[in-house]
This record gives structure tokens, sequence and C-alpha cells, in this order.
């Protein structure tokens, strides 16, 4: 499966993919506008890199996460020399053939190239277990001191994986 930087031409099915994945996973029930933050995919570009990991017969992106650095709009938890990932979300139709992982190595392999020390995720209590096992498989550890809740009952937990720094 290949992951490249998506392009505008992908934006209209990265949004449809992240808000269909979001729905289906339960996350969007009683949700005021994030829909809409989620769909927004130019707006994300404009700050982060959004990824896609694309079918390697159709070119179809089956799944996109946006990769963000410390002060940037879509950044909540990273701080100096971490990067984030924000709005992993692979398209129902095409969950269990490897593009969530291949979209968090993605993700830390340009944490690593960009010289962080940590790569950070804030994942929704109760809801994608399947994400939940992902990152724990990959390493990441959870920060409960971040934890955090953007509105009542909407309860995130900090997830981190330190990186290595780069050699001199």
């Amino acid at each position: 499966m290949l992951v490249r930087p998506a392009e505008p031409a992908d934006f209209a099915a990265v949004a449809r993919l992240t808000v269909a994945a979001y729905e289906a996973d339960g996350q969007l029930k009683g949700e005021n506008g994030y829909a809409d933050v989620l769909a927004d995919v130019a707006d994300r570009a404009a700050h982060g890199e959004i990824l896609v990991a694309v079918d390697p017969v159709t070119g179809q992106p089956l799944g996109s996460v946006t990769f963000v650095l410390p002060g940037t709009r879509y950044a909540e938890l990273c701080g100096p020399g971490e990067a984030e990932f924000r709005m992993l979300a692979v398209d129902p139709a095409a969950q269990g053939r490897g593009a969530g992982a291949v979209l968090v190595e993605a993700c830390v392999a340009r944490a690593a190239e960009l010289g962080c020390t940590a790569l950070t995720i804030c994942v929704r209590a109760g809801h994608a277990e399947a994400a939940h096992r992902l990152y724990r498989r990959r390493g990441f550890v959870r920060v409960p001191e971040q934890d955090w809740a953007p509105l009542p009952g909407v309860d995130l937990l900090a997830l981190r994986l330190p990186l290595s720094p780069p050699p001199p």
C-alpha cells in the first residue's frame, strides 16, 4: 500500500472517508459540528500535512491522517520538538487491510525525518478499540496527565511514542 501526500484532487474522497469512518465508529453521535471539521480537508492541509494511503491498483484513497507540529492550528498535545497526528481514518469498506498501520508508520517516519523526539495522538475513550490496539502494538504509551475533554462527555486519552534522537 502506498502512502503519499494528499493532493487537492483527493480532498473530497478524504472528507468522505473520514466522516464515514468516524460515523461508523459512533464518534459523531451528539457531536455538534465535528463532522464539518473532519470534512474540511483544505483547512487541515493549510495547517498541517495530509497523508493518504491509496489502493495500489486503483489509486483511490483508503485512509488518511493529518500530521501537525506544535503551535499549528490542529495541534493539541505536542510540545517543542514533538509532532502529532490527528484524524486518522480508514474508509469502513477498506478496514482490515492495513491502511491504518501504514499511515501510523508514515507519521512515525515523518516525525523522525524532522528530528522530533516524540509523536503524540489523542484517542477517544471507549471508541476505536482497533486503533487503541494498533497504537499499543506500535509502542505508544498512555500519558494520563495530558488526557482532556474538548466537550462534556468527549474524553480524549493522550498517547505518546518516544522517538530516538537523530544521529549527530
